[in-house]
């Protein structure tokens, strides 16, 4: 298959036409010739260009792209070297932003929800008109600790940062995956015991003071491994190529 051919696919699965995001979703870099192995990974940097390459995949897919607006205006400094180094081992980029967070069996945000165990889930957090996060219900209540120890469990974070201003007891919780403190105000509007995302911030923690909101921070990366994970395993089934995710398990 060409690069075309699978981006395609991928559009047609994650709709990109549907979202207003900073990211160019989509194919961001093609390359020629026909594709044996896909590779899959949250960050479009050099390091996981050169995992990408050294494991044979010829077209990467990636939460985090390159292109933003108009970041390649100028072809310099990074832009540079992450393009040379694509282009000269002929490696496909495509990339899936805010449609992979929000995207209801494949996304960061249902994929965290239901390595969380939640039940009856539903979109949430709206951002642009889109509802990118999504809520639900645990199977019995569990107290701030036990629930903590389940979000490491389920996310494997390098760090884990609280705030517990709300209720002791946790039975409804919504999720939006990497830099998203700012959906505190979405949780405690709809009555949520607590909000679990990426960072925390400090306007995270003043919106959770004031609201007397819980949230849980589990790291940018690690709550964005779900969806390129997912993306890429469906791909290679839709396809028969072989997929290797890329994991740098960074602590951010």
């Amino acid at each position: 298959m060409t690069c075309h051919e699978l981006a395609a696919r991928l559009d047609e699965t994650l709709r990109p036409q549907n979202f207003r995001d900073a990211s160019n979703n989509g194919l961001q870099i093609e390359n020629e010739g026909a594709i044996e192995r896909i590779a899959a990974a949250v960050d479009a940097s050099l390091e996981t260009f050169e995992r990408a390459v050294a494991c044979g995949a010829r077209f990467l897919i990636v939460h985090h792209g390159l292109s933003w607006g108009d970041s390649l205006a100028r072809i310099d400094g990074l832009n540079r070297k992450c393009l040379a180094y694509a282009l000269r081992h002929d490696l496909a980029l495509y990339a899936s932003h805010l449609p992979l967070d929000a995207h209801p069996t494949l996304g960061n945000n249902a994929r965290l929800a239901a390595a969380l165990g939640l039940t009856r889930i539903r979109p949430f957090m709206a951002y642009h008109g889109q509802k990118i996060g999504f809520a639900g219900v645990l199977p019995e209540p569990l107290g701030r600790d036990a629930f903590a120890e389940k979000v490491r469990a389920a996310v494997r974070p390098r760090r884990l940062e609280r705030f517990d201003f709300g209720p002791e007891t946790i039975r409804t919780v919504g999720v939006c995956s990497g830099g998203a403190a700012e959906g505190i105000d979405a949780a405690a509007r709809e009555g949520l015991d607590l909000y679990l995302s990426g960072e925390a911030t400090l306007q995270g923690y003043n919106l959770a003071r004031q609201w007397g909101q819980n949230a849980c921070f589990a790291g940018h990366y690690a709550t964005e491994r779900f969806g390129p994970r997912a993306l890429g395993e469906w791909l290679a089934g839709e396809t028969a190529l072989p997929c290797t995710f890329i994991d740098l398990d960074l602590p951010y």
